[in-house]
């Protein structure tokens, strides 16, 4: 904000007329009105994301994230700025110092640790290429300089913080704070994490080896490697330094030995004693903070502290050359405690049940004050309160996550370096502690929000604390009156603190805090009960200030992946234990902490491929440990539920047991890398697959897989999907396509029903007669395709072809057409005297004399061959009748959602019109060509009959088969005969020996009818009234039995009156046959329009053309009219 200043001369003249009142309030109530509308939209946007967003938030779902560590926009010289500038220059040195030790240590765990730790990995091992070590290394190579200059530089920030150290101007030996060595005691962990890496890392060093021993081949060669040896000799030179430096082991030892005296500069710090003490005395204070701390609940980072002892030990040994023997020995002892140092011989490191049992309680009950604590609203009388006790929880968390992630790293390490294999009592419980480590952060997670507004007041809180502390002591240095610079150190260095701790939290503040209070608290500055709190405070405010880097550090599971021999046994346990899951999110959540790491791996051409191989490392074991278990446990299940009446096994489940696995069902989507695993969705794809497979193999099975399709959606919760598979029966019958290619014997084998359009066989082996109906042949065309009822339309046209060849050699035999021609004479002769009725006894001569023509061996005559082959082209019409139908009901149930079939609207032009995309389009077409096909193929199914007739009625009605044109004459006999050899069928149904038996034929009735219509002989046949005289030749015979039963029946003649009884029952039955076959005859007649002849109908044909040319005739003249 600009600041107004006043000339000193105009301020005597200066005079208030109450103007910048004004306008100052007008200002205000410009902003208060801003801040009220900005206020409403916010609330109005929440309103309407309410649904969508809430307060929890899921850790596998979210695609964004609170950061909540504040960023430093001020550089160090502008945050130390006190009036004590040789105070400021020695805590901005220490500062930098700090501040670059922390950048060096990031980049060390980020990049060069896993770098290192990842090289090798991500490569089959049965399928490596020879050369491709040396490739990897070859890659590696440029990683390995920029780790070199890393190291340079770490040596050199030691150097430099000793010689800050000696050649501080201050007097006072305390401005080498602990702090600083706090800082360089981490940068030493690094170089002994980097030494073990180099020394533990087997393939590394191996690669190395091969790769000098190519650039051998390449030093007596050059040529053949395009290489000039002005360019391979540096390239050796920097090969042997790189070897020298870090993969000799030699990283922490180089630093410790290099010279650290500087005598050209002033700087001797191997022979300044007062420097050396304090050393040892800062390192005995650390040491004493880190020794009460190991193994307490309260224990949070000492570890790492204790490491940074050791390292601080061997550095002070290495410089000042002396040895404190008891310090050494405590060392060794934490080292024990904490089972850093164990034999092999001594006992492996257990993680028993109990211990998981007691963390599972604090957990869970941690978990519970999370969500109570956070769920509550801030009460304004009890602010402090309550954000008290939620920065416990939160620390109260952090230090569970630090104790679990020590116990399972300590143990699973211990296990690796001891080579000793873990039981899998102690595999489930650390596993078990992984998911606990997880869901600590997962809590945090959930509850973002909340924490994120909380942390903000927390920091407040305890930066106010800590300041009324410091406060406190300044008021306190100001009123001693006696003058030191020590004591304006001190002064200044509180001044530098609270000024710090005015500010946003920001790590770089705090540091700024910490190196001035280690100034500050020299000359008693603050009493002792004042100096633990204030500790305490500033440790607090360290780990709120840092809450989500401390979660996410804590709760870092990306150790597992050299432990990931475990997750089999993990997942088995999961399996045998279903009822929790659930808890598998948690472990795909530690497994997945890996792919940061893996990102740094720098061997390979590029990193996807290390993430594809441990991606499908860990989905096969998931696949075979648990989905394929989970899917073939399931479809056992299933098959044993609706296969009960076998009686398999025992399947009582207090006998055997009794596993749910619907659990797995209700657990969500575990998400792992770049996909979703939803093992609901995962095994209903593999029943569908499998039941639809099957189902296809065992078309006769589609009901016992729909069946157990059922089961699973009402045991599991599982949505099948329809297999949309021909349903059959197990008298299934032929299929339509078998039929067709061999019509020639379906039809001589099959026997068909008018009324219920049904196939029947005549004869098997087998105890049961297949049947064929429209329902299968709906079932063939679905199964097919509608375009095979064209195909059987075509094949049954060239077997009528073949038949209808045989049909005119009979009747152009001269003993049938003289016969014939004769039978005609007579009846025109004598029509007149019989009241125009064929006679019955003429008929049943012509029957009769044709056997004396000749018999076949099975004693048929030529008559019943023709009646056969009558039948026959009569069942190849029927099938097409049944083709007819079955398409008919099979386009039906395809197109029974449409609502109107003579209004299809046209899908392409409506998404044309709404300008969708041209995919869209082209299934808009698909859909309207399916929908056109469906409709036209329902239409014409009933042209069928007359595409047949028209395609042979020419020919028949032609002058050169003018043979052909007295058939009608030969209908009478071979009813006759059809009906002698019906009820010989049918009799046989009653006797032992049923072979011939049958109850129908009426492919006999259809092919007369059809015969008639080809040869438009309706009339002809109708002249002969020949079912009206079989009538009246059968009523007068039995009449006269009547009649002749009612004179015996005096006599009591009991065996002449059977006699005439059997003779009625003969009669009745034949006149009963003729009836059936009148009925089945003018059922058929129907068919193929047998009310018109070929005359009329031509004439009909003519009329509709004459009426569509006056209707366009009349059309055109109205729109010239109107055009005039």
């Amino acid at each position: 904000m600009a600041v107004e200043t006043i000339a000193p001369d105009w301020e005597f003249d200066r005079f208030d007329d109450g103007s910048q009142k004004i306008h100052t309030e007008v200002q205000l109530k410009n902003y208060s009105r801003f801040l009220e509308e900005y206020t409403s939209q916010l609330r109005g946007i929440e309103e309407a994301l309410d649904d969508s967003i809430g307060d929890v938030w899921d850790f596998t779902l979210d695609p964004i994230a609170l950061k909540l560590l504040p960023d430093e926009q001020t550089s160090l010289l502008e945050l130390i700025k006190t009036d004590n500038k040789v105070l400021n220059k020695v805590i901005t040195v220490y500062a930098a110092l700090c501040s670059e030790v922390k950048k060096l240590k990031y980049e060390a765990e980020t990049k060069f640790y896993n770098g290192l730790l990842f090289y090798g990995e991500g490569v089959c091992e049965t399928g490596v290429v020879e050369g491709e070590s040396q490739i990897q290394m070859g890659r590696f190579i440029s990683f390995l300089q920029e780790l070199s200059c890393f190291v340079s530089r770490c040596y050199e920030v030691v150097v430099i913080s000793f010689n800050s150290a000696c050649i501080s101007p201050c007097v006072s030996p305390a401005f080498v704070v602990q702090v600083v060595y706090e800082h360089l005691g981490e940068l030493l962990v690094v170089l002994i994490t980097l030494d073990e890496i180099m020394e533990n890392h087997g393939t590394l060093k191996d690669h190395w080896k091969m790769y000098k021993r190519l650039l051998k081949s390449v030093h007596h060669n050059p040529g053949k490697f395009s290489i000039s040896e002005e360019k391979l000799k540096p390239f050796e030179k920097l090969l042997l330094k790189l070897e020298g430096q870090l993969l000799d082991g030699m990283i922490l030892q180089a630093c410790v030995e290099q010279r650290f005296d500087d005598p050209a500069e002033g700087v001797t710090v191997s022979k300044n004693g007062a420097f050396a003490e304090e050393f040892a005395f800062n390192i005995r204070s650390i040491f004493t903070n880190v020794e009460s701390k190991i193994g307490e609940p309260s224990e949070i980072d000492q570890r790492d502290k204790y490491a940074a002892v050791c390292g601080l030990f061997v550095l002070h040994f290495h410089i000042f050359r002396s040895v404190d023997k008891k310090l050494f020995k405590s060392l060794l002892d934490v080292c024990k405690k904490s089972r850093l140092l164990r034999s092999k011989h001594r006992e492996t490191p257990t993680c028993s049940k109990g211990d998981v049992q007691s963390y599972y309680v604090f957990v869970t009950s941690w978990m519970m004050k999370m969500e109570s604590i956070l769920s509550k609203e801030h009460k304004s009388d009890k602010m402090a309160e309550d954000l008290n006790s939620r920065c416990n929880v939160f620390l109260q968390g952090i230090l569970y996550a630090y104790s679990i992630s020590t116990i399972i790293k300590t143990t699973m390490n211990m296990y690796m370096s001891m080579q000793r294999p873990m039981t899998k009592t102690s595999v489930k419980a650390l596993c078990r502690l992984v998911e606990l480590l997880k869901a600590v952060e997962h809590t945090f997670h959930r509850r973002s929000m909340v924490v994120a507004d909380s942390v903000s007041h927390i920091t407040l809180q305890l930066q106010s604390q800590a300041l009324n502390a410091i406060n406190t002591a300044k008021k306190r240095v100001i009123s001693d009156k006696k003058y030191s610079e020590q004591r304006l150190d001190v002064l200044s260095s509180l001044v530098l603190a609270e000024n710090a701790l005015s500010g946003p939290s920001t790590k770089e503040r705090r540091l700024v805090v910490s190196l001035a209070l280690c100034v500050g608290t020299q000359l008693k500055t603050f009493k002792d009960e004042e100096l633990l709190p204030l500790q305490v405070l500033l440790k607090k405010l360290d780990l709120i200030s840092e809450l989500s880097q401390r979660v996410r550090i804590q709760c870092d599971c990306s150790f597992l992946y050299w432990h990931r021999a475990v997750f089999p046994i993990y997942l088995d346990d999961v399996y045998d234990n279903a009822v929790d899951a659930a808890r598998m999110h948690y472990m795909f959540s530690a497994l997945r902490d890996s792919v940061p790491c893996m990102l740094h791996a720098k061997h390979l051409g590029s990193c996807d491929q290390l993430l594809e191989c441990f991606d499908k490392e860990i989905m096969d074991v998931f696949n075979e440990h648990l989905l394929d278990k989970l899917c073939k446990e399931i479809e056992k299940d299933l098959r044993l539920s609706v296969h009960t009446h076998l009686k398999l096994d025992d399947r009582n489940p207090f006998k055997v047991g009794m596993k749910d696995l619907a659990h797995f069902f209700s657990v969500k989507p575990i998400r792992f890398f770049n996909r979703f695993i939803h093992i609901k969705a995962y095994v209903t794809h593999y029943l569908d697959k499998t039941f639809y497979n099957l189902t296809t193999v065992a078309l006769h099975d589609w009901a016992t897989y729909s069946e157990m399709r059922n089961l699973a959606t009402q045991r599991y919760g599982l949505t099948m999907t329809e297999a949309h598979l021909p349903s059959q029966t197990l008298e299934q019958g032929l299929d339509v396509l078998e039929i067709m290619r061999n019509i020639h014997v379906f039809v001589s084998r099959y026997l068909y029903n008018l009324n219920n359009q049904i196939f029947i066989e005549k004869a098997s082996n087998n105890k049961h007669l297949n049947t064929i109906n429209i329902r299968h042949v709906a079932n063939s065309i679905r199964t097919h395709g509608t375009g095979i009822m064209n195909t059987t339309v075509n094949f049954t046209y060239q077997f009528l072809r073949k038949k209808f060849y045989i049909f005119s050699q009979f009747m152009y035999d001269e003993h049938i057409k003289s016969r014939l021609i004769k039978d005609i004479r007579f009846f025109r002769e004598i029509k007149d005297q019989s009241d125009h009725k064929y006679p019955f006894e003429r008929a049943e001569k012509f029957n009769r004399g044709i056997r004396k023509l000749g018999l076949t061996p099975d004693g048929q005559s030529y008559l019943d061959q023709f009646r056969q082959l009558i039948s026959q082209i009569g069942n190849a019409m029927g099938y097409v009748r049944m083709i007819r139908s079955g398409g008919l009901h099979c386009c039906s149930s395809a197109i029974r959602f449409v609502p109107d079939l003579e209004d299809i609207v046209n899908f392409e032009e409506l998404v044309k019109e709404e300008g969708l995309s041209e995919e869209t389009q082209r299934s808009a077409c698909v859909l309207d060509s399916v929908l056109s096909d469906l409709t036209s193929n329902s239409a014409e199914g009933t042209e069928y009959f007359k595409k047949l007739v028209s395609v042979f009625a020419p020919e028949f009605r032609s002058a050169k088969n003018m043979h052909l044109r007295n058939f009608y004459m030969i209908v009478p006999p071979l009813t006759v005969n059809f009906v002698e050899h019906s009820i010989s069928c049918k009799e046989k149904l009653n006797k032992k020996n049923k072979t011939g038996a049958a109850f129908t034929d009426d492919g006999f009735a259809m092919g007369v009818a059809y015969i008639l219509k080809l040869l438009d002989q309706y009339l002809e046949f109708d002249s002969l009234h020949w079912f009206q005289a079989v009538r009246d030749k059968y009523r007068k015979e039995l009449s006269a039995v009547v009649k002749e039963q009612t004179v015996q029946s005096a006599g009591q003649d009991e065996k002449l009156v059977q006699t005439m009884n059997l003779t009625q029952k003969r009669l009745d039955v034949y006149l009963q046959e003729f009836e059936l076959l009148y009925f089945s005859l003018s059922s058929a007649r129907i068919f193929f329009r047998a009310d018109q002849t070929a005359a009329e109908e031509t004439q009909e044909k003519k009329g509709k053309d004459c009426t569509s040319r006056k209707c366009l005739f009349i059309f055109l003249f109205f729109l010239t009219s109107s055009n005039v």
